[in-house]
């Protein structure tokens, strides 16, 4: 009905007309991406019929962004580090790669976490993303550019990137959908900074989107061949789901308590699927999530199988230069002088204190291992979990500085290597997204999409900022 080139402008205009409030697309490629509708445009009027072309490029013609920590050829590719701010993609990163040959239309790169480590996309690059609900709130981290440029209706799919909750936080606080796949199915080649020793059993690369039903079609596309290894293709009769509730981690001493709204948007969600699926939604209390913080710190800074250690973040932070000390960076910083976040500042810290531990830390992985076969046995091959995506709703800027490990909420599922869908659940009383988490065994990331489309009609899915 309508022809590319009209759609990607309809995009580009919104872009233009959202971002000086939201600032989450960093680096536009508009010219280029009114050339590809051009083409696809071309391509449809040449093309006698359209299911050859529908199988061969599924994403024909969709407007795309990608995460900046991702390479897309041309784009600036910094991770929000002040000494890469000159470094640009020569190469597309895996999934966008595929994304690019399904037909898709990349519009620009989005804003971040320095370094992907923290929930508030702001760094010295770039500055600071605002929620498209209030803008005087976090989009979250590190994807956080996409979550608020989905929100803000300028782009229709998302790439980000996820090892302690960078999708679905920015997905929770938008109120949009976001999946973390099941471990080691989609590729995370060509982000930066990108996993090393163990840390790239918890890294995981997905889809964000605005309405469920697109979150599938796109895993399919990002997974390429490892699409075999999950279950896209069996049909889920959700009445046979076997589905399991849990309010909170049960009271850790680090993190926030559960928002009362949360609970409630969760309450109204184990209602409906009891009366409306006639299921019988199981209450789980499952002790060891208390610990969820330290299980996930211990975990990312353990040895992998062939005993390499993971990466230090001051190391990174110094980006083949010299590694940063974060006690004189904390010093420059306190002066105005440091070119570093005080978030990345304070990991580098706490990535000093772990170290002195080791036998803590050991333990801690054990008992890691040990919830990860709780779970799986828990949830077997037709289960999942309703769990909060986070304490609170979009906190205000800088006030994360305040509750650094609410991100537990999230990060606990990728050191078990579980997939997620976080889906939304409509807006609170302060306008804020509601959201929930969708927790199913490895492997089963179709029983949690099927879930997530169930709840979109059920209780709306995406609201449109502003629209209170």
């Amino acid at each position: 009905q309508v022809t590319c080139v009209e759609v990607v402008e309809a995009y580009v205009e919104r872009i233009k007309e959202v971002n000086p409030l939201i600032n989450a697309v960093v680096k536009d490629r508009f010219e280029e991406a009114l050339q590809e509708a051009r083409q696809v445009d071309k391509l449809l009027s040449e093309s006698p019929g359209n299911d050859y072309l529908e199988e061969k490029f599924p994403l024909l013609g969709v407007p795309i962004t990608v995460k900046e920590a991702f390479s897309l050829h041309g784009m600036p590719n910094t991770s929000g580090l002040v000494n890469r701010r000159n470094v640009v993609a020569t190469s597309d990163a895996t999934v966008v790669s595929r994304l690019k040959q399904a037909g898709a239309i990349p519009l620009g790169v989005t804003n971040c976490s320095e370094l992907c480590m923290w929930y508030e996309s702001s760094n010295r690059v770039y500055g600071r993303t605002n929620n498209p609900y209030d803008l005087q709130r976090i989009v979250g981290g590190s994807s956080g550019g996409e979550g608020g440029v989905l929100a803000a209706a300028c782009s229709v799919i998302g790439v980000g990137s996820d090892i302690g909750g960078s999708i679905r936080m920015p997905a929770f606080f938008n109120g949009v959908f976001g999946h973390k796949p099941t471990t080691g199915v989609v590729p995370n080649d060509g982000q930066f900074p990108n996993a090393r020793g163990v840390r790239t059993s918890y890294l995981c690369t997905g889809p964000m989107c605005r309405y469920a039903e697109d979150l599938e079609p796109v895993l399919r596309v990002m997974a390429g061949p490892g699409v075999n290894k999950l279950k896209l293709n069996e049909k889920v009769s959700l009445e046979k789901i076997k589905f399991h509730c849990m309010d909170h981690d049960g009271g850790s001493v680090f993190v926030s308590p559960v928002d009362k709204e949360i609970l409630q948007a969760q309450k109204k969600v184990v209602e409906h699927l009891e009366s409306e699926l006639g299921v019988q939604v199981q209450r789980v209390a499952i002790h060891k999530m208390k610990y969820s913080f330290q299980i996930w710190s211990a975990m990312m800074s353990s040895t992998d199988s062939n005993g390499q250690e993971a990466q230090l973040f001051t190391d990174l932070l110094g980006d083949h230069g010299k590694p940063v000390w974060p006690l004189w960076e904390l010093m420059k910083w306190l002066v105005g002088m440091s070119s570093h976040t005080l978030p990345a500042i304070a990991l580098g810290l706490t990535e000093k204190l772990m170290k002195l531990n080791p036998g803590a830390n050991a333990k801690l992985v054990s008992m890691g291992k040990s919830l990860q076969e709780e779970m799986e046995a828990l949830l077997g091959p037709d289960g999942v979990l309703l769990y909060p995506s986070h304490p609170t709703v979009a906190p205000r800027h800088h006030s994360p500085i305040c509750t650094p490990f609410n991100f537990a909420y999230t990060a606990i599922f990728n050191v078990l290597g579980l997939p997620v869908t976080q889906c939304p659940l409509g807006l609170s009383s302060e306008g804020l997204p509601l959201g929930i988490q969708l927790v199913a065994a490895s492997y089963n990331d179709h029983l949690t999409l099927a879930v997530a489309r169930y709840l979109e009609k059920a209780f709306g899915g995406w609201v449109i900022p502003g629209k209170v």
